[in-house]
């Protein structure tokens, strides 16, 4: 049984009196390590109660439990639960504390007081990690706004959290960026932490959470697996949301008899290899390269005999390593299922991969030949 992380017991929050509950009764539990997903329209109570179970702000009713526990208020009590329990707002500008973007980036560090060298090393590598190392010494005021998106994360980063909650983290990010933010959660999620996320964006969040917690008027309408609650078309409608549309694209063929409803697809390739269901056709091997982040990729590519296939690459030791030997890489973005894609049409692919990214990367594949769909090898090389 999965371990309950936060829990939100009939909390009941208002600004202003006299303006009414901004959340009203609202309970749901979040699982440790449990990939969750809180959707709603605007004004649903996604962000205040975020703010709730990071206690920046106090219920005026109910309760907030970490770890099984009871938040205490008292001000050591809540900066030891915020060492551990990191937010990432909306609008960067409300978490941009210092002049430029590395003393920004060391803020959160520093208040730790962790050694030097240690909050050097984590400002670089949260810098890496969100594509700003070369705006190390920039004035933070004078990034864009997707920029200074980034700079936030970094920031948030750079504490290690146990838990991340992030509200709309690619909200007026650039379709790339946005792919690499995902790519970061599912990572964080692979090394232990636990990712909340807010988002509109339900094809995104049906990609990646197990878990929904769907908000309404202040109130949480449904818990549980996605499926469930995109089934029920007037809860959707109500909510304010649109069904993702691989979800919707599952019901219509398999309401006309062209795929079983079941096992349900959660990303394009999967939906793509439901279709095709090309039982008896040819497929590629998926070569998933276990690298560290000094490898030389194109080195150790010649060495297995990969050359010429087409290649991806995935996870942050990855992406060092190709900063380090520059190789030809296809698929900077959503490398597993553009690999995948390729075997589909039988074709050899290269997934360049962090280690603790692997069982991540085989998803798509192992989706499709257990469901019957494909036979497509998977060579996980490692060093």
């Amino acid at each position: 049984m999965t371990q309950t992380l936060l829990e939100a017991e009939n909390i009941c929050f208002s600004y202003e009196k006299k303006d009414g509950n901004v959340l009203d009764n609202v309970s749901l539990r979040i699982g440790k390590n449990v990939k969750t997903a809180l959707l709603g329209a605007n004004g649903a109570g996604k962000s205040t109660l975020f703010s709730i179970l990071n206690a920046l702000n106090r219920p005026g009713e109910g309760r907030v439990l970490y770890n099984g526990e009871p938040i205490s208020y008292r001000k050591k009590d809540i900066l030891r639960m915020r060492s551990e329990v990191s937010i990432l707002f909306q609008n960067p500008n409300d978490m941009l504390f210092r002049p430029n973007v590395e003393q920004d980036v060391a803020f959160g560090p520093t208040n730790l007081k962790l050694p030097r060298d240690e909050i050097e090393k984590r400002v670089d590598d949260a810098l890496f990690a969100v594509g700003m190392s070369e705006y190390k010494k920039s004035p933070t005021m004078k990034l864009s706004y997707g920029q200074r998106k980034r700079i936030t994360l970094a920031g948030v980063l750079a504490m290690h959290p146990q838990v991340l909650i992030m509200d709309e983290p690619t909200a007026g990010l650039d379709p790339q960026m946005a792919y690499e933010v995902m790519e970061i959660a599912e990572q964080l999620h692979c090394t232990g932490v636990t990712v909340i996320m807010s988002s509109h964006d339900t094809d995104l969040t049906y990609s990646w959470a197990d878990e929904i917690h769907v908000m309404q008027h202040g109130r949480c309408q449904y818990s549980g697996a996605p499926e469930e609650f995109y089934a029920d078309k007037a809860a959707v409608y109500r909510a304010g949301l649109l069904s993702p549309s691989v979800f919707l694209m599952n019901e219509g063929l398999s309401s006309i008899g062209k795929v079983e409803r079941e096992p349900f697809p959660r990303t394009q390739t999967q939906m793509s290899a439901k279709i095709a269901n090309n039982r008896s056709g040819k497929f590629g091997t998926l070569h998933i390269l276990e690298v560290s982040q000094d490898t030389d990729i194109t080195s150790l590519i010649g060495e297995k005999g990969l050359e010429g296939l087409s290649t991806g690459i995935y996870g942050m030791a990855a992406r060092r390593a190709h900063d380090f030997s520059k190789p030809a890489i296809d698929f900077m973005y959503n490398g597993p299922e553009n690999c995948t894609m390729k075997c589909m049409a039988g074709k050899d692919s290269v997934l360049v991969c962090d280690p603790i990214m692997t069982d991540s990367a085989r998803k798509s594949a192992e989706f499709i030949n257990e469901g019957g769909y494909g036979d497509i090898r998977i060579d996980v090389i490692r060093q």
